[in-house]
Formats: C-alpha cells, structure tokens, sequence
C-alpha cells in the first residue's frame, strides 16, 4: 500500500489530508488534523454574564448600605400609654424613604413618654408620636358607637384601621356622607360597657362625615378591621 500527498487545490482531498491508495485503486482521503472552531462568540457571553453578575452584586450592596434601622410598633398602642421596651421592635427602611421615624439609636428620646396617638402593630414610629395628645387630629372628630358581640372584631384595638359599615342608610346619613353607606375610620379607644354587653368604641374619621355616623341610630353600625395600610 503506498501513500501519496496531494498538494493541488481542487485536484484531490484539502491540504492537512493524507491520500491513502487501497486495494481497490481509489483514493481515500484521512483527516489528519480539526479545524479550530472559532471560540469568540462563547468568550462574549461569557464576559457579558461576569458584567452582569458583578452589576447585580454591586446594586445589591449599594441599597441595602441605604437602608436604616428605625422603631416601629410591636403591639397596639392607645393614646397616653407610657411607651416601654416591649412596645417596640427594630425595622429596617430605606434612608431614601422621606418620612419622618426615629432612628434605632435615639429610642432612648422616645422611651418613657406617654402617646400622643394610637398606634397599631407594624405601623412606624414617629417624633410626633409621642407627647401631647393629639387626638382627634386636625380636621378630624373622634365619634363613640355602642356596639354589640358580633357587630366588631374580638381583634380590635386601639389604632386598627376600620371601615364603618351601615346596615341602613338613613336619608341624613347618606346625604351627608355623599350617598356612601361605609366611612374609613381608626379606632382610638375599646371598653367594655359595665351595664350591658355593648362595648364602647370611639372612631376618629374626617369631620365632614363624623356628625353623619353620629345620627345613625345604635345597632345599625358594623366595623370590619383592615390590614394595616388598606385605609
């Protein structure tokens, strides 16, 4: 058997082949070497997913070195309670956040005066929480209802979120609340009756409406408690 190279273009196998004769008389072409794939295409996205990566990292990093701790509600808190460790819990917001909170290093500011307001869980602390009583707010008027079991939540509390619900709709009621059968509220105080098996709730709600939730006779009142936040 011999072995003949073949050096022409067009004339035989591609250069980098070796040309074998076998029995038959035919040439039979052998590979004797691969081409290198061309490897750029893999070297970019490989390079563009490091880019990526280290981006991701980088926001990462830079916002959470933006937030801050501050104090937030840990249990429900009513007007002229003095404010004690327990009352409070650490929560981390963005420093980029323009509200007014106190920082965790300052609690000691806050600690040991009485509130200002009612306030329930979650709900941040502010500078203004504490002090005077400000209760009912400006253009606000807090309104006591006599409610039976069944017509509130058992998890009501002073500073929950609450929506009135009338079971009817007096003709002054409706006119007076804009032709709207249920108001946004927070509650501001719970005690129980002594007479009766009612409990007295005040509201605090808009000064606009509190004189129509006032003529709605007892018993036609409802108030469904809200998620922090929904009012």
């Amino acid at each position: 058997m011999t072995s003949i190279r073949t050096g022409e273009q067009g004339a035989g196998p591609e250069v980098g082949s070796a040309s074998w004769v076998g029995k038959n008389g035919k040439l039979t072409a052998v590979p004797t070497g691969r081409r290198t794939r061309r490897r750029l295409p893999h070297l970019l996205v490989g390079v563009l997913l490091v880019v990526v990566c280290v981006g991701g990292a980088l926001w990462w990093s830079s916002n959470a070195q933006d937030r801050v701790p501050v104090l937030a509600v840990a249990r429900p808190l009513s007007v002229g309670h003095v404010l004690e460790p327990a009352d409070v819990h650490e929560v981390e917001i963005s420093a980029a956040d323009a509200v007014a909170t106190v920082p965790t290093e300052q609690a000691s500011a806050v600690l040991g005066r009485r509130m200002a307001t009612s306030l329930g869980p979650g709900s941040l602390l502010t500078p203004s929480s504490v002090g005077p009583a400000t209760i009912p707010a400006a253009g606000y008027a807090v309104v006591a209802v006599a409610l039976k079991p069944g017509q509130f939540p058992l998890e009501l509390a002073p500073g929950s979120p609450v929506l009135v619900v009338l079971a009817t709709s007096p003709p002054s009621a409706t006119q007076l609340a804009g032709d709207d059968s249920t108001w946004p509220a927070t509650v501001t105080g719970v005690a129980k009756a002594e007479t009766d098996q009612n409990t007295v709730i005040s509201l605090q709600l808009p000064g606009t409406t509190a004189p129509a939730l006032a003529r709605v006779p007892a018993g036609q009142v409802s108030l469904v408690l809200l998620a922090g936040g929904d009012r």
